[in-house]
């Protein structure tokens, strides 16, 4: 199975005082040159999604990498999920916002390894509170899904897939501190974590 890392990064950085996160840096490197160093590795693809053209030439400085740009525009992450399962390659995508720069790569082989025949393997912290832009997907269930659908909200999508929940905990053997989760929404965040490293 083809599996394909899908990096959403077309958010308008509000929470960030417009700043955008992925060129947020930690240690000496962007938030988006560690998901594509972490995530190369074990995805046969990294897909960047942006929103428009102009944002996707901030990356011509990642060859390695495709980006492509929302198909329906200002839907949010949906539009994102959309554009990145019309455009990736594999089989499975793992899709992760841009501003988690901890993702652990033990962890996504994990939760790919954990798909079998469902439509998405989704950590849970407990029932109803899911990491939906930390997960895996099956990429035609999802095409499926984001071609016919009312309500723009992860939580109504996660509700019409055939999901597999997976309790975070039964993950901390290979992040016992669960870093790959974290995210940064403002820069005060960024600043803590610089302390904490990951």
């Amino acid at each position: 199975m083809k599996r394909s890392a899908v990096v959403l990064v077309g958010g308008e950085a509000t929470r960030a005082g417009g700043r955008e996160k992925y060129f947020f840096a930690l240690h000496g490197r962007t938030f988006l040159d560690r998901l594509i160093g972490v995530l190369s590795p074990v995805t046969d693809e990294v897909l960047l999604v942006a929103r428009d053209e102009i944002q996707c030439a901030r990356f011509a400085s990642f060859p390695s990498v495709r980006c492509t740009v929302d198909r329906r525009r200002g839907l949010g992450p949906i539009g994102g999920l959309h554009a990145g399962a019309l455009s990736a390659s594999g089989d499975a995508l793992f899709v992760v916002a841009c501003d988690m720069p901890c993702v652990n790569p033990a962890v996504v082989t994990r939760l790919f390894s954990l798909l079998d025949d469902r439509d998405a393997v989704i950590p849970c912290w407990r029932p109803g509170m899911y990491e939906p832009l930390h997960a895996v997907y099956e990429r035609s269930a999802l095409q499926r899904y984001l071609e016919d659908h009312d309500d723009l909200s992860l939580r109504a999508m996660i509700r019409s897939l055939d999901c597999r929940f997976v309790p975070v905990d039964i993950l901390r053997d290979l992040d016992p501190g669960l870093r790959t989760f974290t995210n940064i929404n403002r820069v005060d965040d960024l600043a803590q974590l610089d302390a904490d490293c990951c």
